[in-house]
């Protein structure tokens, strides 16, 4: 058995440590590229600079080694693709983890908007082969990639010898992918240009490239037959074998539901969202476990989670507690009853307890570190469907919906890993919660993109001079903004926000997702689109972290689907390199 997933980043630990079991492959079986070590590493990280995104995937085995991996350039001004190696280790040869690489390969590509795939394959004419053996194996790789309709482009000089002593020159093969349009010349000129100047680093002006180039002159391009023309031609269908975000959640969130008029914050939230999201391609949903209790006690006050715990099971079903008296905070003398207790650990009004409290709570915190788990395993980005949500609730405090921060619990979990983590809130309202926990520390970088705590809840905190204290001084940001934001200004304060990620450069990021930034929220009063929403997460999958995305606000049900389905896409877009659709 074996798995495949995107590389995209080299950004912590076990990317680097997978990149170099990829290269130790790809040495392997180019002894030549061994005096280039870097060439993968750089194909990731001077994607910007090229101007063209690179596509690695791998292949996992048992213990999560790499077994194989497919790298491609994507053309992204032309819409068109190249394949630059496939490589397999040696015990897998011949047992379809090669074919299942330009499957899932394939798949990216097509989800990409592909128009087709090109790639070079030796080649199988025998004024170029003298060697028998090999010109079999060569027409045997042919035969495999017509299966796929990928025939050798002829009528050009591409694959001739043009000049002297220079070794037998690859098939170009073109794979048309969904693409039922001829290959015009124009397109293909383009497409060996760059291939090239960008694979084979040839100089735009050198006269072997002008010379290849203009060989191109039928139009549309003619391909080769097959080579067993008249034999029924089987395409295999494209399989699912990608899903680069992986999704948790849990069906125990929904034992929380508050059935008073009004209420938002109900279990449809969840409900709207897995519809929406259920049919992008790019998902894939996972089992949650159970962390037990420790993970939260990391970050709250024992007193506090016991409060809650017990109060819970204390209350009959049906029955809600609201604070109604707000104690003045005196650690020596908290109330003695436990129902007039809950105004020593509530911020408001509107987040009771109830007997299926405390259960729908923990089960939060398993959906956000069955996340963060998935993360620490190498999946570059996972969605933690988030019911209640978490970041309003301090170390001591709970409220706004949230009883106990799952963001930040998953953060922390992240930080025990690997030392530096990122939490981006883009939540409507400040995350409380989260700055509190991690105020007076310098390894989780906190950093908030809010309305105003003049006008929005939790109307005490978010101020931008909040900077953290002692060893947290300096990390720990907020942006707040005016009651009246469109995407334009929404993206202005994102960058900086982004910037601000960047410099501290973590290991992994974590974003408090609340989609109550959107139009037409009950909650919140901006105004940021459906296209903004995409848009967001493009820059944030931009940054190409391991990311972490725990759900948190959003309560308009109508377009809460649709807006978490553009967002996540955009999160997908941005990390996969992936440019905008319709553009």
């Amino acid at each position: 058995m074996f798995r495949i997933s995107h590389v995209i980043g080299l950004h912590r630990e076990h990317d680097r440590h997978r990149i170099a079991e990829v290269r130790e492959l790809f040495e392997a079986a180019f002894p030549d590229y061994a005096s280039q070590p870097d060439y993968i590493p750089l194909k990731l990280s001077e994607q910007a600079s090229r101007g063209i995104p690179a596509v690695l995937l791998a292949a996992h085995g048992e213990g999560d080694r790499v077994i194989g991996f497919a790298l491609a350039d994507y053309f992204e001004s032309i819409e068109y693709a190249y394949l630059d190696f496939i490589v397999t280790s040696a015990d897998r040869r011949g047992r379809g983890l090669g074919g299942a690489l330009y499957e899932a390969l394939r798949e990216d590509m097509i989800d990409r908007g592909a128009k087709g795939l090109f790639l070079e394959v030796p080649t199988d004419d025998p004024k170029q082969v003298s060697i028998a053996a090999n010109l079999k194996a060569n027409k045997t790789r042919l035969r495999f990639y017509e299966r796929y309709g990928a025939r050798p482009v002829i009528g050009t000089l591409y694959d001739q010898a043009i000049r002297p002593g220079n070794p037998a020159e690859p098939r170009l093969l073109y794979d048309p992918l969904q693409n039922t349009k001829p290959l015009e010349a124009e397109t293909l000129r383009e497409v060996i240009r760059l291939i090239l100047t960008h694979r084979y680093h040839y100089a735009d002006n050198d006269p072997y490239v002008a010379q290849v180039v203009a060989s191109v002159k039928a139009s549309p391009v003619r391909i080769r037959e097959p080579l067993d023309a008249g034999k029924p031609e089987v395409r295999p269908k494209v399989a699912r074998r990608l899903h680069p975000l992986k999704v948790f959640c849990s069906s125990r969130h929904a034992l929380h539901h508050i059935k008073e008029r009004g209420y938002v914050e109900r279990p449809a939230r969840v409900d709207v969202i897995l519809k929406a999201i259920s049919v992008l391609p790019d998902v894939e949903r996972l089992s949650v476990r159970n962390f037990g209790e420790g993970p939260i006690r990391a970050v709250h006050d024992v007193d506090f989670v016991n409060y809650i715990k017990k109060m819970c099971q204390e209350l009959p079903p049906g029955e809600l507690l609201y604070p109604y008296v707000f104690p003045i905070r005196r650690t020596d003398r908290p109330p003695y009853d436990r129902s007039v207790r809950a105004g020593y650990y509530c911020i408001d009004t509107f987040t009771p307890l109830s007997t299926d409290a405390y259960k729908a709570a923990r089960a939060a915190v398993n959906v956000a570190l069955s996340g963060a788990s998935a993360i620490i395993d190498g999946n570059p980005l996972v969605y933690s469907l988030c019911r209640p949500p978490g970041h309003h609730a301090e170390r001591d405090t709970y409220g706004g919906f949230c009883y106990f921060c799952n963001g930040a619990i998953a953060a922390q979990y992240l930080a025990a890993k690997y030392g530096r983590v990122a939490v981006l809130d883009v939540d409507y309202h400040h995350g409380n919660g989260t700055q509190d926990i991690f105020y007076t520390r310098s390894d989780v970088l906190t950093v908030s993109i809010h309305g105003h705590p003049n006008f929005a809840y939790p109307y005490f905190s978010g101020f931008a001079d909040e900077k953290g204290e002692g060893e947290g001084l300096g990390f720990n940001h907020n942006l707040p903004l005016a009651e009246d934001v469109h995407d334009g200004r929404y993206l202005e304060a994102l960058d900086e926000a982004l910037g601000i990620v960047r410099r501290f450069k973590p290991e992994a990021l974590v974003v408090s997702l609340g989609l109550d930034i959107a139009k037409a929220d009950p909650t919140g009063t901006w105004s940021v689109t459906p296209e903004g929403l995409y848009e967001i997460g493009r820059r944030i999958g931009g940054l190409k972290y391991p990311t972490l995305l725990v759900q948190e606000g959003g309560y308009n049900i109508r377009f809460l689907g649709r807006n978490a389905a553009k967002l996540l896409t955009g999160v997908c877009a941005g990390s996969l390199g992936r440019k905008p659709k319709g553009t």
